[in-house]
């Protein structure tokens, strides 16, 4: 079995959830995703602000363009590139997993206390 542990499932879990959140809706990382989506930004009659993707281009272009706009897509990728990763370089792995699980669990506390604050 892959998964010696319960433990080592919620890590990569964890690890998997932040790098997609990160690759497909983080700020930080639109420079990435510019060269295949659009990202549209509409206000909405009540002030709020609505974001909306458009693929670019064709072929290949347009191929990442559609994983990079699909959370679920671009998801199975992340897990099978962090499994990979893990079968065959632990020793980057594991940091690596270590630093993404922590910054997803710490995401979902974050949005967990924000919405007992009200924000």
């Amino acid at each position: 079995m892959l998964f010696t542990s319960w433990l080592l499932f919620f890590i990569f879990a964890l690890a998997a959830f932040r790098l997609t959140r990160l690759i497909v809706y983080d700020k930080i990382t639109a420079f990435l995703r510019r060269p295949f989506i659009d990202e549209l930004e509409i206000t909405e009659p009540d002030g709020s602000i609505s974001t909306f993707t458009k693929v670019k281009g064709k072929g290949l272009r347009k191929w990442i363009g559609e994983l990079l706009s699909c959370y679920w897509c671009t998801g199975v990728w992340v897990s099978a590139f962090l499994l990979v990763l893990y079968n065959w370089i632990p020793i980057v792995a594991e940091p690596l997993l270590a630093l993404l699980a922590i910054a997803g669990a710490a995401a979902i506390i974050e949005t967990i206390t924000g919405y007992f604050m009200g924000e």
